[in-house]
């Protein structure tokens, strides 16, 4: 395979940028006109903190730039892509759940019984490891300080490229992963936690409010401080693992480290998320699908963008001979 010119790489690298921008807009466009007519209204003067923090990312990125500090930059991009993803795409479950149909809550359990997940009897079980559950509720909830450390390692180590694969990738497969919920909305693998001992209630039973609120339209407050997730199918606990792992997969410490905690966030997900099993099978399944394809939107890109810029410059050649041509043929005639 012939390598890539210091100015293919530097295209490439530029493309992948504005791939995430572009899905970041067309997720915006989207959440848009679902919750056009559902009567949301934000909660404010709270709402107004994520708002400053975006302020804050957006000039340092633009510092980074301006100063030419590339680590400084591509971080700050990274943080505010998925700041925007997050923030975005909550707002987008909530308009989905609130337009979905029938719950597909019974389906996910006859799976899961097809596969041999026997959810009481394994819930019973894991009350009998209150150790193990510390641990893994520690690693639940993790998920954003593990997005965090592989932005600020990519981006001082000067990893670009796996960073924006990583971002584009968690992207695209969050984004596929909210859509999917709005087809095939649940209510989660719930179980009361009060008749167990040591387990926590699951983010599913205690968020199982909000979602019957948002279908029966008594709940249209939207806190941009306190965003919860309501996916149920796909997991997004299990695919962002999986591409963080990816990600740091490079770094000495990252290809030991990261697979074990992202085992153990996967495996803790039905307990501390409220998911079915199948849940988490689709979700890494779509980890997988989404690092296959990021590198290809930003090949694709700067294919696209070197055609551009090849039948740009054709077509200024094509008018540059156009123009000259009457005194081309001017001076034929006086020959």
């Amino acid at each position: 395979m012939p390598r890539l010119s210091t100015m293919s790489k530097a295209r490439i690298r530029s493309n992948g940028d504005a791939v995430t921008w572009w899905l970041v807009a067309v997720m915006a466009m989207v959440c848009t006109l679902t919750v056009l007519g559902l009567g949301f209204r934000i909660a404010m003067p709270q709402s107004l903190i994520p708002l400053v923090g975006l302020t804050c990312l957006l000039s340092v990125m633009l510092v980074g730039k301006v100063r030419n500090r590339p680590s400084l930059y591509e971080g700050a991009a990274a943080f505010l892509q998925m700041t925007l993803f997050t923030l975005i795409g909550v707002v987008l479950s909530y308009g989905l759940a609130a337009r979905a149909g029938p719950l597909w809550d019974r389906q996910f359990i006859v799976l899961d019984r097809a596969m041999g997940f026997d959810w009481p009897f394994l819930f019973a079980a894991a009350d009998r490891l209150p150790v193990a559950l510390w641990i893994g509720g520690l690693a639940y909830h993790s998920l954003t300080l593990q997005m965090v450390a592989c932005i600020l390692v990519l981006s001082a180590t000067s990893q670009v490229d796996r960073l924006r694969t990583a971002v584009t990738a968690a992207i695209a497969s969050g984004f596929v992963t909210i859509l999917i919920s709005g087809l095939m909305p649940a209510l989660g693998n719930v179980f009361d936690p009060g008749l167990y001992i040591h387990l926590w209630p699951s983010v599913a039973w205690r968020e199982q409010g909000m979602l019957v609120g948002l279908r029966d339209g008594s709940w249209r407050t939207i806190d941009l401080t306190q965003m919860m997730g309501i996916v149920t199918f796909p997991s997004y606990h299990a695919t962002l693992p999986i591409i963080l792992t990816w990600a740091v997969g490079k770094t000495s410490w990252g290809r030991i480290i990261a697979p074990i905690w992202a085992t153990v966030t996967i495996f803790a997900t039905p307990l501390f998320g409220g998911h079915y099993a199948v849940d988490v099978l689709a979700g890494a399944g779509l980890a997988v699908l989404a690092l296959w394809i990021a590198p290809t939107f930003s090949s694709v890109a700067a294919s696209l963008n070197g055609f551009s810029v090849s039948a740009t410059g054709s077509l200024a050649v094509i008018v540059r001979s156009v123009r000259r041509w009457p005194a081309a043929r001017t001076a034929m005639r006086e020959e």
